[in-house]
């Protein structure tokens, strides 16, 4: 399995670094730019970076990329662009940027939300792959077919994670029509949460809201419901990440599985997990985003004590009993 992993700006070269070293298993690194609205929009304004020297170290790193041959995916996958949502404006803009990039590095695919984005790349850039995010919630042959005039690939809604049998029928379906079906593997949101959208659409007005006296604070629902110790024996049935043992099931149904990096707090054990040694000794929200560790404290999901039983083309995670460990004052 081969992996797209996801770009997050650092003030030194290690993330970089241990990227370049495994590009054997790396199939692309997605990122976004500048101040386009997408799904992790403060991106630029870590490392205590201003924005120019964020956008300036983030070429550096893009150029290191393109000299390793690493092939990159550009986000436009924020789920909602207001009032620019339809503005000719806002599309000299994107075009701009995918000719930009384009011409300096190497730029294969781009992943939106927006139809009309991906209809604008198509008929710009037909080169480029043109792929409907994650956010999309796309699980069914019907969900692909509607918007299968504009996109070229797919990420598989999560809560269809486990179930290979979709998976299956799925990717029957792409490979007929031409399309690419692929997966993000370590998502820590809860299936079918009922604040997602809300949440998300939150995070593409991000820089908005920060500038507005505040009345409310939403870190999303995953950490008051998981706070309470009565919703925890649920946890692995309300989750849809894939853990790295179990990565081997799904060779042959996907080019590449997403990984994402862009908020973890340390992204190269991501990397070492999935790509390295295929196993985690240690909290499984580790390997997540969002990472719930905080909301189970004092206890942690120790990944190495949950079990993998595959049946009837399901995956299902068990012994939930003794994967949540009480820490020790």
């Amino acid at each position: 399995m081969r992996f797209s992993v996801g770009y997050q700006l650092f003030s030194d070269q290690y993330y970089i670094e241990n990227i370049i070293k495994r590009k054997s298993d790396i199939a692309e690194v997605y990122f976004s730019w500048g101040d386009f609205p997408n799904g992790r929009n403060s991106q630029l304004l870590q490392a205590e970076m201003t924005a120019w020297e964020a956008q300036e170290k983030q070429i550096e790193d893009l150029q290191a990329l393109t000299q390793a041959s690493i092939p990159l995916n550009l986000l436009f996958n924020a789920t909602c662009y207001g009032k620019d949502s339809q503005s000719r404006a806002f599309f000299q803009k994107i075009g701009d940027t995918v000719c930009y990039v384009g011409n300096r590095f190497i730029l294969k695919s781009v992943t939106t939300t927006s139809p009309l984005i991906a209809s604008f790349i198509k008929d710009n850039f037909p080169d480029i792959d043109v792929r409907a995010s994650v956010n999309m919630g796309i699980g069914t042959v019907e969900g692909m077919r509607y918007v299968s005039d504009c996109f070229d690939s797919f990420y598989l809604k999560r809560e269809c994670n486990r179930d290979l049998a979709t998976i299956r029928k799925l990717r029957a379906w792409c490979e007929e029509n031409g399309k690419t079906l692929y997966a993000l593997a370590n998502s820590g949101c809860l299936n079918h949460c009922s604040a997602h959208t809300f949440h998300d659409n939150l995070v593409s007005h991000e820089s908005e809201i920060a500038a507005m006296d505040n009345g409310y604070a939403f870190t999303g629902v995953c950490g008051k419901f998981l706070q309470d110790p009565k919703n925890r024996p649920d946890i692995l049935d309300c989750t849809s990440f894939i853990r790295p043992e179990d990565i081997s099931l799904y060779e042959g149904l996907f080019p590449a599985m997403k990984l994402a990096t862009r908020v973890n707090a340390d992204p190269v054990k991501i990397l070492r997990a999935y790509i390295d040694t295929k196993q985690h000794i240690g909290s499984v929200w580790d390997l997540t985003e969002p990472n719930h560790s905080r909301s189970l404290y004092p206890c942690i999901l120790e990944n190495s004590r949950i079990q993998s039983v595959f049946s009837n083309d399901t995956l299902k995670y068990t012994n939930i009993e003794n994967a949540l460990i009480q820490l020790e004052a």
